[in-house]
């Protein structure tokens, strides 16, 4: 590591690097202030825009819940069936701009200069990309996305009257052929878990890497813009840039939590039958929004990192026990075949023209690139705080390969014994149950099953305290123009509206079609603002060339 940082914790570049040379000092634009007894440094106008907005936002959906339901519900369908081709094609872009990375000379650029040394070994590196590809989506969707696409695809092609397809499968189905329909939802699985959103996330990575510890520009997105529009980054054109930023993961996040707090009250009551409802979800999200406030009041090593640990080592023994008291030998032989099914369907699963399954590619493939990128300041900016000292080709391969493989190997292990259990054992409460369930219900099948099903509650708690805590911290930093160390009490006022937006959209009248209706609406434009993103990207690392 350096042994010289700048005022913010962020280190000097160490070696040859083509440094930015501007006269923005990181935080010049902030106000420091007093409000009681609460310290704050805040950028204006970023902060005050995003907070004001978000404000604005909770007390319209609470005070108008029905009409917000129907504006949702409304974008939601206009933003997937509009711009469906826009997802799907910018998320193929990004990873063909990551391949190329790799294999062009650029990528022999090194991370924080040319001197720079990993702060991480190997091993505790892959841990920490390990981590970031962990979350409350695999615990959701770990069983319920094969099971769900298994069902589709078995079930085949269905018409409706208008000669659109009313069906849910991935391009042409499968039906009546049990082990078609299985390599047919694994691929579709691998499709939304592999490649394309580590590409999405490599790319905010390796901009906020470049851009900080060459350039030594502050740590927030805007700085990743300064090849394009040089010192107007700290302009109006930054301002929108980091308030999109924020927007987008705050989103992103109350996705993520209304949907651990719907599994969570799922387990609950299937454990020990607290009812299902939207009293206990708002209870659950407030309590465990509680739990995250501790966490960001103890700080990044105090609070994320342990129970960061915990949760690795609880899902770890939930995997092992899954993978060995399930069927071994056609779960490992599975993963083999799976990932050979993703590449034979991967170029019809791509391909963002003339789709006839568009229930799958708008429900679920749109949905799901725009919450990638709306998640990817959050995972971005983690995977950039512990990647310096790499070159850009060894990061490129890894952030792309490592977290891959172990959702791969999650959604193969859970998703493989739950259907395993309906073609050999005719055990179908999994595949009936709906989405939040069917964890469980597959749980239920196996010796042990109240003990796992709590380590299950457990793990989408826990990763929901993390997401909370590490979301507050990336909003918190971006609000602060970059500081690394804004006071405390603004990371609790982030922390405590992630959990008021999760809430108040649970509440309207869309339920978690809300949430997926921002997590869309927000993606959108930030999905601009990474495509642009490459450009810069690859402007900054011939830069970087040059200086070498």
């Amino acid at each position: 590591m350096a042994d010289t940082t700048d005022n913010q914790g962020i280190p000097e570049p160490e070696g040859n690097s083509d440094i930015i040379d501007t006269d923005y000092n990181i935080g010049q634009d902030n106000i420091e202030t007093k409000v009681g007894p609460f310290q704050l440094d805040i950028h204006n106008p970023v902060f005050l825009i995003s907070g004001l907005a978000i404000i604005a936002f909770v007390f319209y959906t609470l005070a108008l819940p029905e009409q917000a339901g129907s504006v949702f519900s409304w974008l939601f369908s206009a933003v997937t069936k509009g711009f469906d081709w826009f997802f799907i094609g910018s998320a193929n872009i990004f990873v063909i701009f990551c391949l190329l990375l790799i294999v062009l000379p650029v990528g022999s650029v090194r991370l924080g200069g040319a001197d720079a040394t990993p702060d991480y070994t190997y091993i505790g590196w892959f841990a920490m990309l390990f981590a970031a590809g962990m979350g409350i989506g695999l615990m959701f969707y770990g069983v319920s996305e094969p099971m769900s696409h298994f069902s589709s695809s078995l079930g085949g092609v269905a018409m409706g009257e208008d000669g659109v397809r009313t069906d849910w499968a991935p391009l042409g189905g499968a039906a009546g052929d049990e082990h078609e329909a299985t390599r047919l939802a694994f691929a579709a699985t691998i499709f939304h878990w592999g490649l394309h959103p580590w590409a999405i996330y490599a790319v905010v990575a390796l901009a906020l890497a470049l851009f900080s510890y060459n350039k030594g520009l502050p740590l927030t997105i805007r700085s990743a813009f300064y090849p394009i529009l040089g010192d107007r980054v700290w302009g109006w054109p930054g301002h929108i840039i980091d308030v999109l930023a924020v927007f987008a993961t705050l989103f992103g996040l109350a996705t993520s939590l209304g949907f651990g707090a719907t599994q969570a009250n799922a387990g609950l009551n299937e454990l020990f039958g607290i009812p299902v409802g939207e009293t206990t979800e708002v209870v659950l999200i407030t309590a465990i929004t509680a739990v995250a406030l501790i966490s960001v009041i103890r700080g990044l090593d105090g609070g994320v990192k342990v129970l960061s640990e915990i949760n690795m080592g609880l899902a770890a023994l939930l995997l092992l026990f899954v993978l060995f008291v399930g069927p071994t030998l056609a779960i490992l032989t599975g993963f083999v075949d799976y990932l050979g099914a993703y590449l034979q369907y991967l170029p019809a699963l791509s391909n963002p023209i003339g789709r006839e399954d568009v229930n799958f590619s708008q429900g679920w493939t749109s949905f799901y690139w725009a919450w990638w990128i709306s998640w990817s300041p959050f995972v971005g900016m983690f995977i950039a705080r512990v990647s310096r000292g790499r070159t850009v080709r060894e990061f490129v391969i890894c952030v792309l390969l490592i977290p891959s493989l172990v959702c791969v190997l999650w959604m193969s292990v859970f998703g493989g014994v739950a259907i395993q259990q309906v073609i050999q054992d005719g055990y179908a409460a999994a595949q009936d149950a709906p989405l939040e369930l069917k964890l469980f219900k597959m749980l239920d099948f196996m010796p042990l099953a109240a003990i796992t099903s709590f380590i299950g509650i457990i793990l989408v708690i826990v990763f929901f305290v993390t997401s909370s805590d590490s979301g507050s911290l990336v909003i918190d930093t971006i609000t602060a123009g970059g500081k690394v160390d804004a006071p405390v009490p603004q990371r609790v006022f982030w922390c405590i509206f992630e959990g008021a937006v999760a809430i108040v959209l649970l509440l309207s009248a869309g339920g978690l079609q809300s949430l997926q209706s921002m997590v869309i609406s927000t993606g959108l434009p930030f999905t601009v603002v990474l495509l642009v993103m490459c450009w810069a990207i690859w402007k900054g690392l011939q830069s970087e060339r040059k200086a070498l």
